[in-house]
């Protein structure tokens, strides 16, 4: 399970890291929406690590400067390759969620909610290139592999 979430995890950093070119690219042609939708995303997967980890958390909406994304896509990676080589993934988590509910999960199943949630969001930052004209990255998970 750890060798699938690392290709899982790899594979996002891959595909988060094209989609910074990108914006630098054409995000001024991009609904407005785009970028803040990435920051969220790069927050989420922070927070989720941070959670696990019980170390401070982003803000779920807090916007970053397009400079700072590689650098916190690069830290989410390296930190989510961490957890995977020294935390149990059948450990359970006791956390609170941005509204301060408690609730307690799995690191198997909070990494694969984090991967999952990264994949929903950049599909939506996908179709807003589409809706751009812009043509966009082919991010599809067996096309990565056929690479």
């Amino acid at each position: 399970m750890t060798s699938l979430f690392k290709d899982i995890f790899t594979y996002h950093h891959h595909f988060n890291q094209k989609l910074i070119e990108e914006f630098r690219m054409h995000g001024a042609n991009l609904p407005d929406r785009s970028f803040p939708l990435f920051c969220h995303m790069l927050n989420a997967h922070q927070i989720w690590n941070a959670r696990i980890l019980k170390v401070e958390e982003y803000g779920v909406q807090q916007q970053h400067a397009l400079e700072q994304c590689a650098l916190i896509d690069e830290t989410n990676y390296t930190t989510t390759l961490n957890i995977l080589e020294t935390i149990d993934p059948e450990s359970v988590i006791t956390y609170r969620t941005s509204k301060g509910q408690p609730f307690s999960n799995s690191v198997r199943d909070i990494l694969f909610h984090a991967a999952n949630h990264t994949t929903h969001h950049r599909g939506q930052i996908i179709s807003d290139f589409r809706q751009a004209g812009i043509p966009p990255l082919v991010t599809d998970y067996i096309f990565y592999l056929r690479k």
